[in-house]
């Protein structure tokens, strides 16, 4: 069996599509723009290239983008400003603070200062709640788009076994509530789970978001599952070089998966896209408008 291959990046295009689209009638018969605010906290690397991309897609699909780049020295109180500054701007529909912060900013502090309803990356505590309780809230983009691929590639998901390996706030549990949401029976296996290789083998949909380079082989995956890898982790690759590869061993997943996503190319585009879709969900919420259809969970 070859497992078909779930083009995260060509998704991620058609997110983009409908959300420029969706932009465009909200300038045309509204008069209104949504706009997205990123604040970025110190000179990671990683983060100010994160940041870039967000912005040059932000502006792409016709929204307003402002960003905030503050020096390390930066206090938590002054961070907690730049916030409230936010939270007030009636241009500004989605807010986003760039993890990690600096080691002396209490991060759950700082997150749940943002207003729930402008919360884009949905991990307000009063969204983590919303979301547990199956009511209307801001949904972590990187799940959301994982949600997204799976109801474009099987239709209804109701009645199939899914597996989420890893537990994190970020993707683990939430990942699990959007799949209870859909009607799955949802286990949700971690570093404690005993005999894990029988558990992963039971599920219709394997989730892999545990942060251990290719630690899913072939063997723990039933025949025909759809396997979606969100790690991305890089490896030696011999001679000074390194490789991305995700939390799977993608040959041998792929030789007995139904489908399958890539890493690079799979989980990780949907994440930027669902941000913006997650900004205009927000904009049409704070102006009492229907939410864009197929661009919410």
């Amino acid at each position: 069996m070859s497992a078909t291959v779930i083009d995260g990046k060509a998704f991620a295009a058609s997110v983009r599509e409908k959300v420029a689209g969706h932009v465009a009638r909200l300038k045309e018969e509204q008069g209104i723009v949504p706009g997205l605010a990123v604040v970025l906290v110190g000179e990671d690397p990683a983060s100010q290239v994160y940041v870039r991309s967000k912005g040059k897609q932000t502006v792409e699909v016709g929204m307003k983008s402002f960003e905030y780049k503050l020096p390390d020295t930066t206090t938590e109180d002054e961070l907690l400003a730049v916030i409230d500054k936010l939270n007030n701007d009636p241009q500004v529909h989605g807010i986003l603070v760039q993890l990690p912060l600096p080691s002396h900013m209490n991060s759950d502090l700082v997150i749940n200062a943002i207003d729930p309803a402008k919360d884009v990356d949905g991990f307000h505590i009063s969204n983590v709640g919303l979301l547990g309780t199956g009511q209307k809230s801001m949904v972590p983009c990187t799940p959301l788009g994982c949600l997204m691929m799976l109801r474009d590639h099987h239709g209804s998901l109701s009645g199939l076994n899914a597996v989420v390996i890893g537990r994190s706030n970020i993707v683990g549990k939430p990942m699990a509530q959007l799949l209870l949401g859909d009607s799955c029976t949802v286990t949700i296996a971690h570093s404690r789970t005993k005999d894990i290789e029988a558990v992963v083998r039971q599920a219709d949909i394997v989730v892999a978001a545990v942060g251990r380079p290719e630690m899913v082989t072939g063997d723990w995956i039933k025949p025909g599952a759809t396997v979606i890898d969100v790690g991305i982790n890089r490896i030696d690759a011999g001679e000074g070089k390194t490789r991305l590869v995700g939390d799977c061993h993608y040959d041998s997943c792929a030789e007995v998966a139904g489908a399958i996503t890539p890493v690079p190319g799979g989980v990780g585009p949907m994440t930027i896209a669902c941000l913006l879709a997650n900004t205009v969900t927000a904009c049409c919420r704070a102006n009492g408008l229907p939410e864009p259809k197929g661009l919410t969970a």
